[in-house]
């Protein structure tokens, strides 16, 4: 693949994005972006496979002469946001906005399957392109797998936006690159009663900023200094009136790991401190959790392909700081190998912040990066099954 094929393309691709940027649709209700996506591909016959989505788009390229196939991801979904960048695409659609920047993720891979169609013929296999709903709820990862879409798939590979990286820059590394999401819900049930009197009740705001307080220590006392983990709480409910002390206390937030140790080791110590806390104000507790993705962590080899499909495009290649945002992909990764980089977008603004914007340039760089990158890997794969065989 060639970087001037893809600067070629790039006109295209920003009308692309921008059309997508101006009408973002929420997870599950990607119906509009849906149809345009698949009008793209049509127009590029690029054939579309049917694994009986409601929204979201997979299609193929290749697999002519039959061998192995590879999948790319992109996400389509949008955010809850009030766009404030002021552009002249802006949304249109109050309340909603490509804030995560998955406009150009799916611009971008439509750019992918533009390129490998004009070299169809040449391909050692066949180019899976995923474009999955659902990524911001965390649950179009889980659909597409259930449906399907991963039957076959040697290998995945997927990208997200990053702002702080220059234009030209990708972040590709083996190992964890993001963080496993979960979320928590705790109840302190007590005993209410009036705030002149509180020896008469069991006040569950204590309790409960008791809990708080302990459970920062988590990851200072049980997490080793090599490991990393986040414990936040983000939301505190309780009470009606000044002078009353309430029956129920309810705290929620999250836990960010990089690995299954560690998550399964937070996870048991949070239930401890949360019950134990509960015990020693005679109050009760229970918890809640919201299962979140896993962490995305990254095959080696696949890291080092992509560092050979950078390089030979001439591209720069860093070592990216590991995220502690979540992210879907990771339910992918749990199936079969693969590889998430971070692409580099020179924006204003990091991710979900309603002035979030990226520099256009990088839609050719991402579309070209992961032409070869399929490319290569298909390659790889076609000669370790011959000389298995």
């Amino acid at each position: 693949m060639s970087r001037q094929a893809a600067e070629a393309l790039q006109d295209r691709l920003i009308a692309i994005r921008r059309q997508i940027h101006e009408n973002p649709e929420l997870s599950h209700e990607e119906f509009e972006t849906t149809g345009a996506i698949k009008s793209w591909l049509n127009e590029a016959g690029i054939r579309i496979v049917d694994y009986g989505l409601m929204t979201g788009v997979i299609a193929e390229v290749g697999g002519l002469r039959g061998g192995p196939i590879v999948a790319v991801r992109a996400d389509i979904d949008a955010l809850p946001i009030q766009e404030e960048t002021g552009l002249p695409f802006a949304s249109k659609a109050p309340g909603k906005m490509h804030a995560c920047g998955h406009d150009f993720h799916a611009a971008a891979i439509l750019g992918t399957a533009f390129l490998l169609k004009e070299r169809e013929a040449e391909l050692e296999g066949t180019v899976r392109f995923l474009f999955q709903p659902a990524e911001e709820k965390a649950k179009g990862a889980r659909q597409l797998i259930r449906n399907g879409a991963l039957a076959g798939v040697d290998a995945v590979f997927g990208l997200h936006n990053k702002p702080d990286l220059p234009v030209g820059t990708i972040g590709i590394k083996g190992g964890p690159l993001m963080a496993a999401a979960d979320g928590f819900v705790v109840e302190v049930e007590g005993r209410g009663s009036h705030a002149a009197v509180p020896e008469a009740g069991l006040d569950p705001i204590v309790t409960a900023a008791h809990m708080i307080t302990a459970l920062q220590s988590i990851v200072s006392r049980n997490v080793s200094a090599l490991d990393s983990a986040v414990v936040s709480v983000t939301r505190l409910n309780a009470g009606t009136a000044w002078n009353i002390i309430p029956d129920k206390a309810v705290f929620d937030g999250t836990l960010r790991t990089f690995s299954d140790e560690v998550r399964s080791v937070v996870r048991e110590r949070f239930e401890q401190v949360v019950q134990g806390v509960a015990a020693a104000f005679a109050t009760k507790a229970s918890v809640k959790w919201i299962e979140g993705p896993p962490a995305v962590r990254n095959d080696q080899s696949w890291a080092d392909t992509a560092l050979h499909a950078a390089e030979k495009l001439g591209y720069r290649v860093v070592a990216p700081t590991p995220s502690p945002a979540g992210e879907d992909f990771a339910f992918y990764l749990k199936e079969t190998d693969g590889l998430f980089v971070f692409l580099g977008t020179s924006g204003p603004q990091e991710w979900h912040h309603p002035a979030f914007d990226l520099d256009e340039d990088a839609l050719p760089v991402a579309a070209a990066f992961f032409a070869e990158l399929a490319d290569q890997a298909l390659r790889k794969l076609s000669a370790e099954a011959c000389q298995g065989g």
